[in-house]
Parts: C-alpha cells; sequence; structure tokens
C-alpha cells in the first residue's frame, strides 16, 4: 500500500490520494476503526463496491462442526469463526436518480485520511453523474474510544454546478453478502447468513435491528438515530424489515446548499440477557451518544489519543516510511484494546476476519508487550479474559491428562478450535506466554493487586502443566517431549528449547508469587513442598546444547538433522507449508519463524553473549520466516549481536508487513503481532530494552523451600541503546515499574529522561545508572560488535 502511488508516507495519518479499486479490500483494512469491543472496516460510505464488508464485535461468532477424516481422542469437536454483525456504517446516496456509485459517472477526485492523533477517518469526493450532474461529497467517521458502544459517522453532500434532487439513504443492514474465499488456510471461513433476525423498528429518525446468532446463541442488538440538517422541504421517513431498518432523507440542493446527516450507532450483545435488555443497552448507548454530540465525542476521541501518545510516541529521523509505520502499528494496537474490557485480541483485531477471528500466543508474546510499556490497563484487561477462561483450560488439561490449565492455541471463547492437532494439541509453550506476560505486567507497573488475584490463578495454573508434562530421566535432568514451539515446521519434538526455557521462567515466576502472596496459598492448594519441587524442576530442566558446534539446539537433535535443500527451493514454493507435506519439513532443518532465536530475546539470561552471537550466525540460515512474527524477532537479536544494518531490514520488513502487503493478505486483516513488532524492533532491538532475572543459585538445594521469603526480582531495566547507519535519530517513552522514562538516542550518544515517578536504576550497556525526574543523563553509545554478517536461506533476504 505504502509503495503505491496513491499513499505517501505522512508522520501522522494515512492518506489516499486517489480510489484504486485494484487495491480497494486492502485499504479497508489498513483504514479500519475499532475500540476492542467493536470494529468496523474501511468500507466506502456507500457499501459498494467492497472488498469484505466488516462490523465486528469482540467474541460474537458462530460455531461450526470441525470435520475430520479420522477421529481421533481429544480432537475438538467444533470450530469457532467471527462473524460480520450488523453494518451500521452504510449511507447510499442518490442524485436525480442516480445511484452514487464510483464504478459510473465520472470520478473527479477521492481522498481518504486515517488521522491517528484524532482517531478520525475523513473523505472527500466530487462525483458527476451520467447525466452530468457534479456533486461534493464529506464524510468523518469514527469508533468512539470514550463511549464503548458507539460509533458515529458525520455525512455531508451539497451540488456544485445546478440544482439536484438528493436522497440519502442512511441503513442497518445484517447478513450481508460476504465474497468467497481462496483455499488459502488463513482466509476466514465464510458463514452464509449467521444471524436470526428477532426484532426491527423504525420510527421518526430513529432505527433498531436485534438477531440472535443461529449456532453460538449470543443476541446482537444495534441502533442508530439521527440529526438531520438540510434547506427548507427536507423530509424523511424511515422503515424496517428483518434485516433491514431505513432512514431515507430527501432534499432538492441548489449550489451551496448543503444536506447534512449526523448518524449515531450503538452496538451491543450478550449470551445471557433477554431481548428486552439487549433492546434497553443499545438504547442508553444511544442517547448517552445524542447528550454528547458529535463535537462532544470528537473531544473525547482527542483526548483519549492524546494521554496514550503522550506515553506512546516513538520518533525515528531517517527514513519517514517507517517513523509513518510505527505509528501506524501502535494506533491500531491500541485501537485494536482500548475497550476490550475483559475480551481476547484477535490476531487480526477487529480489522478482518483472517484467521476466523482467533486470538492466539501472538497477544501474550508480540501484542501486550508492547501494551505493558504503553497502555498497560489494556493488559490487565486481556489478561482478565484469560483468568476468565481458566474453568475451560483446567477441563482440557483433564481430558489431556494433565494438571493445571491447558490454554487452547487458538480460540475466541476459551475453547480450543484447531483442527490441526500438533499445534492445537501440543503447542503447549501458550501456558508460558501467558505466564511470562503476567510476570512482565507486574515487574513493569507493580500491580501487586493483580497479581496477588487473576495473575496468581495463570502463574499457579500454568505452572501445574510443566510438571506433569515432562518428566526426570536418568540423567536427572527434567525433559519434556512431544511438543510444538513456536517453530510450526518442527513439530513433536523433545525439549524444544523455547518451551524448555519458558517453562523454566513460569516455574519460578509462580513460585515467587505465590511466595509474595501466602495468604492464598490455601486456596490454590498450593504447599511449601510444592514450591520446592518447582523451583527444583526449573533449575534441572533441558536446554539443548551440541558441544561440538558450539550452538543451541532448537530443540534435542535437531542440529542433527538433514538440512533443508535451499538451493533446490523456487522463490514460488514458499510459504513452504502451501507446497510441502509437512512430514518432510518436520525431519528436516529448515524454521518458519524465528524460535531458538525468540528464546534468546524473552530468556536473555539463559544464554551469554558469545553464545547468542553463535545462535544467531547458526539459525539465520535456516529461518525462511514464512510467518509475519519472525522478523522483529530476528530484527531484534541481529541489533544485539551487532549486525544492525540487518537488523534495520528486518525492521522495515516488520513495519511494512500490511502496508506494504508483503504476505498478499492484508485484504482479511491487519497482523496485530507484526504491527506490534516494528516497536519492538525499534525499542527492544535499536534501544536494547530488556528486564532479566537474576541468575538462579547454581544449586537448587539452595532455592527457598517454603512459601515464605521470595526471590524478589532486579529492579532494574536494560537498555542496550545502538542506532544503525540508516538512522539519525530515535526517540521513545517507556513506562518501567510506574515510571516513564525516555530515551532519545544518536548515532554516538543518548538521553536518559525520567519523566515521572520515584528514582529508578536502569542499566546502560552493562553500566548501572540512577535517573531522577527531570534530570537527564547523557551517555556515550559504543561500538557494535564487529562480526560477519550471517546470510539467509536462497531468496529469503528481508523484504524491503
Amino acid at each position: 500500500m505504502i509503495t503505491h502511488e496513491n499513499f505517501a508516507p505522512d508522520p501522522w495519518q494515512l492518506r489516499e490520494t486517489a480510489l484504486d479499486l485494484g487495491v480497494l479490500a486492502q485499504s479497508e483494512s489498513v483504514f479500519a476503526q475499532s475500540n476492542g469491543h467493536l470494529g468496523w472496516r474501511g468500507n466506502l460510505d456507500e457499501g459498494e463496491p467492497h472488498g469484505l464488508p466488516g462490523s465486528y464485535l469482540n467474541s460474537v461468532y458462530a460455531s461450526h462442526p470441525l470435520p475430520y477424516a479420522e477421529a481421533g481422542y481429544g480432537y475438538p469437536e467444533s470450530g469457532q469463526t467471527t462473524v460480520n454483525v450488523t453494518d451500521g456504517k452504510v449511507i447510499r446516496l442518490l442524485v436525480d436518480d442516480h445511484p452514487f456509485d464510483l464504478r459510473y459517472g465520472e470520478l473527479l477526485s477521492h481522498e481518504r485520511v486515517l488521522d491517528f492523533r484524532t482517531g478520525v477517518l475523513s473523505r472527500s469526493v466530487e462525483w458527476t453523474t451520467p447525466s452530468g450532474r457534479t456533486v461534493r461529497l464529506t464524510s468523518h467517521r469514527m469508533v468512539s474510544l470514550a463511549q464503548r458502544a458507539v460509533a458515529v459517522i458525520s455525512y455531508g453532500v451539497e451540488t456544485v454546478n445546478g440544482p439536484a434532487t438528493i436522497a440519502v439513504q442512511s441503513e442497518l443492514v445484517a447478513n450481508e453478502q460476504l465474497p468467497t474465499t481462496s483455499g488459502d488456510p488463513r482466509m476466514a471461513a465464510v458463514i452464509d447468513s449467521p444471524l436470526l433476525p428477532e426484532e426491527h423498528y423504525a420510527n421518526g429518525t430513529r432505527l433498531r435491528l436485534i438477531h440472535s446468532t443461529a449456532t453460538s446463541g449470543q443476541r446482537v442488538a444495534v441502533a442508530a438515530d439521527h440529526i438531520v440538517q438540510g434547506p427548507d422541504g427536507t423530509a424523511w421517513a424511515a422503515e424496517s424489515e428483518p434485516d433491514v431498518a431505513r432512514l431515507t432523507v430527501t432534499a432538492t440542493l441548489e449550489p451551496g446548499q448543503r444536506l447534512e446527516l449526523v448518524k449515531f450507532v450503538a452496538y451491543g450483545w450478550s449470551a445471557e440477557r433477554s431481548l428486552p435488555a439487549v433492546r434497553d443497552q443499545v438504547e442508553g448507548g444511544l442517547a448517552g451518544a445524542r447528550t454528547t454530540g458529535w463535537q462532544g465525542l470528537v473531544d473525547a476521541q482527542r483526548a483519549c489519543l492524546d494521554e496514550f501518545w503522550s506515553c506512546a510516541d516513538v520518533e525515528v529521523e531517517g527514513d519517514e516510511e517507517v517513523q509513518q509505520a510505527v505509528r501506524f502499528g501502535l494506533f491500531h494496537l491500541y485501537q485494536a484494546s482500548a475497550r476490550g474490557e475483559r475480551r481476547p485480541i484477535p490476531a487480526k483485531g477487529l480489522t478482518g476476519t483472517g484467521y476466523d477471528g482467533h486470538a492466539f500466543w501472538d497477544t501474550e508474546s508480540f501484542v501486550l508487550p508492547v501494551l505493558t510499556h504503553t497502555a498497560p490497563y489494556t493488559v490487565a484487561s486481556a489478561l482478565a479474559w484469560r483468568q476468565s477462561t481458566l474453568p475451560r483450560a483446567l477441563e482440557r488439561a483433564r481430558q489431556l491428562g494433565l494438571e493445571g490449565a491447558t490454554f487452547p492455541w487458538r480460540t475466541i471463547n476459551g475453547a480450543e478450535c484447531s483442527a490441526y492437532w500438533p499445534a492445537g494439541t501440543v503447542a503447549f509453550h501458550v501456558n508460558a506466554d501467558i505466564a511470562a506476560a503476567v510476570e512482565r505486567y507486574v515487574f513493569s507497573t507493580g500491580d501487586r493487586e493483580f497479581q496477588r488475584g487473576p495473575g496468581l490463578d495463570l502463574l499457579v495454573h500454568t505452572a501445574r502443566l510443566w510438571r506433569s508434562l515432562g518428566h526426570f530421566g536418568a540423567d536427572g535432568v527434567f525433559h519434556i517431549d512431544g511438543v510444538t514451539g513456536p517453530d510450526e515446521y518442527s513439530a513433536i519434538a523433545r525439549d524444544n528449547l523455547y518451551t524448555n526455557a519458558m517453562a523454566r521462567r513460569n516455574l519460578r515466576a509462580a513460585a515467587d508469587a505465590v511466595s509474595l502472596h501466602p495468604d492464598r496459598a490455601p486456596d490454590l492448594g498450593v504447599s511449601a513442598e510444592e514450591i520446592a519441587d518447582w523451583r527444583n524442576t526449573a533449575a534441572r530442566t533441558a536446554i539443548p546444547y551440541n558441544r561440538r558446534l558450539g550452538v543451541h539446539e532448537q530443540s534435542a537433535g535437531f542440529t542433527d538433522q538433514e538440512p533443508w535443500d535451499f538451493e533446490a527451493t523456487s522463490e514460488d514454493q514458499y510459504p513452504l507449508l502451501l507446497h510441502f507435506p509437512y512430514f518432510d519439513l518436520y525431519r528436516k532443518q529448515v524454521v518458519k519463524q524465528a524460535d531458538l532465536v525468540l528464546a534468546m530475546f524473552t530468556c536473555p539470561d539463559e544464554f551469554s553473549a558469545e553464545e547468542k552471537a553463535r545462535n544467531f550466525a547458526y539459525y539465520e540460515p535456516l529461518t525462511v520466516r514464512d510467518s509475519s512474527l519472525s522478523a522483529c524477532c530476528q530484527a531484534v537479536l541481529a541489533a544485539e549481536t551487532g549486525h544492525l544494518r540487518l537488523a534495520w531490514a528486518y525492521t522495515r520488513e516488520a513495519a511494512l508487513m500490511d502496508l506494504d502487503d508483503l504476505e498478499h493478505n492484508t485484504r482479511d486483516g491487519l497482523h496485530m503481532a507484526s504491527l506490534a513488532g516494528t516497536w519492538i524492533a525499534l525499542v527492544q532491538g535499536f534501544g536494547g530494552l530488556r528486564r532479566i532475572r537474576p541468575a538462579p543459585p547454581a544449586d537448587p538445594q539452595d532455592q527457598p523451600s517454603g512459601i515464605a521469603g521470595p526471590v524478589e526480582p532486579d529492579a532494574a531495566a536494560l537498555f542496550a541503546p545502538r542506532l544503525p547507519s540508516s538512522l539519525t535519530r530515535l526517540a521513545f517513552n517507556v513506562r518501567v515499574q510506574g515510571r516513564l522514562i525516555r530515551l532519545d538516542m544518536g548515532q554516538s550518544t543518548v538521553r536518559y529522561t525520567l519523566l515521572s515517578g520515584g528514582p529508578l536504576t536502569v542499566t546502560h550497556h552493562g553500566t548501572r545508572v540512577e535517573l531522577t525526574v527531570d534530570t537527564p543523563t547523557d551517555l556515550p553509545v559504543p561500538p557494535a560488535p564487529d562480526s560477519p554478517e550471517p546470510r539467509q536461506p536462497k531468496g529469503r533476504a528481508p523484504r524491503t
């Protein structure tokens, strides 16, 4: 998109200067608006033409049976797919009986702008009808961050070259016809007519439709009200039927006269409440929106975003595309989470139906780290959703014969809905990813109340899984067999290093948290013996290492497998999963996405600097990046090991994943994890932001054995800033332990400023630095290590 002639880099907005129907579906995704509860794709106001119409409510879905050629014990029985709920953004226009359709007549100009500071999508159009009458159209659209249930549109039309009879039709439309999908497994399943009508209403300027989902038993209500302003003689009438409610406004306009419509829309849903209760819910939301008014909603939106950007903004000097991309990504991450309120953050947010609207481990491992340091209240909400699904996770563990909880690989309501069992059943690292998100949030915010409540529930039940999943071998080492790590091209492996390292982290975090809150131990059934066992297991967990090569193994025996023949693999055979059988991928040295490299990022204290350099050099030529999750991880380790040019190339790939449509599926929605990856690459890669636990004692017997006496985490945040030659400056704010820190980086020096909070100790390239409020500290940036840059597989260099 960003390289398309109709789009140009802009630091604070996404601007489209002309309309190209060939990229309409992609533009609908990048122009999408949401607040974590409600999402509207960036469809044209008139509804057609469209690539994929979309209005979404978080966790409203259709369930469907999962077909299996051969049934197996423990296979999930049903899948879940997000549904396109009632569309409240449709406003059709007729000019002298000519429908306003950009495929007909003459389009004189067309511009759309999504402003990251206001959250408003603006559109301006000049169009001439087939009979020669020209009209000028402007619209402004917003999904409210302040009023969770509300979206609003301001719509105006005027004639340019003579009088015209204007008809504006504002609609609520259910069960819109959707396009068919391809065979790509990333595409969402299309479910025809998922909504069953229960009530329709139209009176005055008010509209309402209530439906229930055909398979999941959820009730969805949508209501709209309007303010109409026009010349004398302007009239309107409302009508409704089961799937459509419509307000038609008519007026005769002379040049210079204008017909204006403000449309307030309120959404609500429930799986429990009665029809009258859900009806009252949306009517109440609508009344609140009407009282606030258009300008009041705009002002509240700006206030929300001003607060967010004061903590989250990243300034990039030297690359205008990445400057736009990082703000674009942060804006969409905030939209996806701001009002989620104990609901998941799907892999595509509420921007499209890709991945069927499911939430994955992407949320905890990529999205939540960014939000923890920029908008931490959203993290507490997302983790509270995970805690609310604990009963299903506990039930799933019992089904698999395990203790503790087994969280799903992909889900909407907390139940596993992946039919691909090597991921859906054995990607147990999801447990540790959730635990790490809890640990990270508590460390960064100091929210001990959350740690004592939902956090402790999650840490304890995730930790219990590992002790029953693994075993102590004859070598006295704790092994975890038959799991799938982040690299889905190496499934059903023994001692996947990422899984094992994260399990160690999970076990230690659970032990520390229970020790901090011993009063809750009886409620959770945690004994001093279980704490001691967690610590002992963590200390003895296998970390595979090939001494002959001097590198860690992604999983036990991985480095002894036959290497993939990259020379015989053509560029059009990627992604490999669509062109080769999984069994062949599983038995070769080929990596879909950063796995061991990700482990070095998430568990940095497991590796020395020399080991990181050797490991990165070994795995870089094996990693094909058939996942959008990979580039940012490789960027971080490339920066840490001194390969700044390569790190910058990966940063640009992560940044432009959706804006350049690098994986050719932006039409299905934005990649939230890759959007997060831009911030990760910049702040944790070039900024070097880390937080490392104190190294555990060499002898596990030296660990505390009782519930009292916790091991307190290191209070210092670690930074190792270093810029690539492509940049002249990088500046960002981060929240750490309840403080707000600013780093302003140049090529040779960096300035640390503590913007709020009490004094804090950080480290700068290993040197401890005491920060106090409003007293900047300038420090030199040491040169990067000098070593040969590793190569990538043939044809898989960063896509920039």
